[in-house]
């Protein structure tokens, strides 16, 4: 086995980010922290987040940021980031936001978390003019203090749609 590699997302690699992105998100909170997101609901966030036409389209977006880790040509996981797009009223035009930071349930315990969010922040630190924001589902306890050893403190509280289906959220935020 090779090591994992990270290196900027491309083009191609839009099938095994979409593919990657709905496994982890049901790995994490439907088998991990059993919320129970109704059937409908979850098909809409699948197809509006994860299908290979939305990764395609954010993956061409020049604004955004995306790294992929890979061993042995397997993606394990990804980062993205881009503008700041939570709803915090603190929040200013410039600031970047951690969209996702998502590690497939094999490679976690690897520290490729820890590494795609070193590359994801220096890119927001070299992209933005300001502040960097996260949003963490509030009961991802892991999560938030992986964050919180970074420098990111909670700033506020949200939700995020899932369908129709809202999640208690917090806004993680890390000053300039």
């Amino acid at each position: 086995m090779t090591e994992i590699l990270i290196r900027p997302a491309r083009m191609d690699d839009a099938p095994a980010l979409s593919e990657a992105g709905a496994r982890t998100f049901v790995e994490t909170f439907m088998d991990g922290f059993g919320i129970p997101y109704p059937e409908d609901d979850l098909a809409i966030f699948m197809d509006q987040v994860f299908s290979l036409e939305a990764t395609r389209v954010r993956l061409a977006d020049p604004a955004m940021g995306w790294w992929v880790g890979e061993q042995d040509g397997k993606l394990l996981g990804f980062a993205n980031t881009g503008p700041n797009a939570l709803p915090h009223p603190d929040a200013r035009p410039g600031e970047t936001e951690l969209k996702r930071l998502y590690i497939l349930k094999e490679a976690q315990g690897l520290g490729l978390g820890t590494r795609l969010l070193k590359v994801a922040m220096d890119w927001m630190t070299e992209h933005g003019t300001g502040a960097q924001w996260i949003g963490v589902w509030s009961g991802n306890l892991k999560a938030q203090k992986l964050y919180a050893a970074y420098g990111f403190k909670k700033a506020g509280d949200y939700q995020f749609a899932v369908g129709s289906w809202m999640d208690d959220e917090f806004i993680l935020r890390k000053p300039a």
